[in-house]
């Protein structure tokens, strides 16, 4: 027995050991993984920049990569088009989202709440591509009953559905924001004569501000960069025009088309998809500071 202890404590010890460099290796190949894929992005932007101008990439207003004798790289129509999804799903996440995140904190009772949460997260773990068809072959039909103008591909049904589609990350985590603001906040506001929706409006959303802007911020983020839905239902022609019902075409949409074989290996139109996929990677990255700015600046402590 005496022996079968000394075993048992030498295995653990080896344990012990080994276990700090197993886990840092698992860390150190998140980090790699990342300093490899901006070293990919920037080299590759680099090859980019040998022929097109950083002037003419970011000022020019047309984008006409596969125009053999009138060619222009301005990604301006690009990140209009990205912006015009984006505002539209953030229009549409934001106050669902909200509300969403005010019922179940402050009204749904324990059974409900353990009902509605997993089917919002159901709703998360849709794949985009079906999100994708539901816009372009449900969304989009109805939205032409409404406006006739619109178009078959357009930036409305898109944005709608990718508000749908960001809904539950701005509401899970807003709940939990709210959450974790502790009782006897609400309980002394009761005591003063408010109402519930008074103690919501006025006591638990202000106390969980920080991490409902920062939920906020993480859901347009990923407005930003999502692909799949714009790809299938917001069609592929870049334009400046605030014209919502008419197609577009999006930083990521961009980079599928070339993907799919548009462009062959080492051409401009090839290294150009390195050039928008860095300007998403700037957008995304400065949202995401944001976030982590906004959560420090105004994090209540109790």
């Amino acid at each position: 027995m005496i022996e079968e202890k000394k075993k048992r404590k030498s295995a653990g010890g080896i344990t012990e050991k080994i276990m700090p460099y197993i886990l840092f290796l698992a860390a150190a190949v998140s980090v790699l993984t990342t300093i490899g894929i901006v070293l990919t992005l920037i080299f590759e932007t680099f090859l980019f920049f040998d022929a097109v101008s950083i002037k003419e990439f970011f000022t020019a207003k047309k984008w006409y990569p596969f125009s053999e004798t009138n060619g222009s790289f301005g990604i301006l129509p690009l990140v209009m088009g990205t912006l015009k999804v984006t505002v539209i799903a953030a229009i549409v996440a934001v106050p669902i989202g909200l509300a969403s995140a005010i019922y179940l904190s402050e009204y749904a009772s324990d059974r409900a709440r353990r009902i509605i949460k997993p089917i919002l997260e159901v709703l998360a773990g849709i794949p985009t591509i079906v999100y994708g068809f539901f816009a372009l072959t449900f969304v989009t039909p109805i939205l032409r009953e409404i406006i006739p103008s619109l178009e078959i591909f357009n930036a409305l049904s898109p944005g709608i559905v990718i508000g749908i589609m960001i809904t539950p990350m701005i509401a899970s985590l807003s709940e939990d924001a709210m959450t974790s603001v502790p009782n006897a906040m609400r309980e002394g506001a009761l005591a003063l004569g408010s109402t519930k929706f008074e103690v919501a409006i006025k006591v638990v959303l202000p106390a969980a501000v920080s991490g409902i802007i920062a939920s906020i911020v993480l859901g347009i983020s990923r407005a930003i960069g999502e692909t799949m839905i714009v790809a299938v239902a917001g069609g592929s022609t870049p334009n400046l025009e605030w014209n919502l019902t008419g197609s577009i075409q999006t930083m990521t949409a961009y980079i599928v088309q070339v993907s799919q074989g548009d462009a062959g290996y080492g051409t401009t139109i090839y290294y150009s998809i390195y050039a928008v996929g860095m300007t998403l990677f700037v957008f995304t990255l400065v949202m995401n500071l944001l976030a982590q700015y906004i959560t420090r600046r105004f994090r209540e402590e109790y």
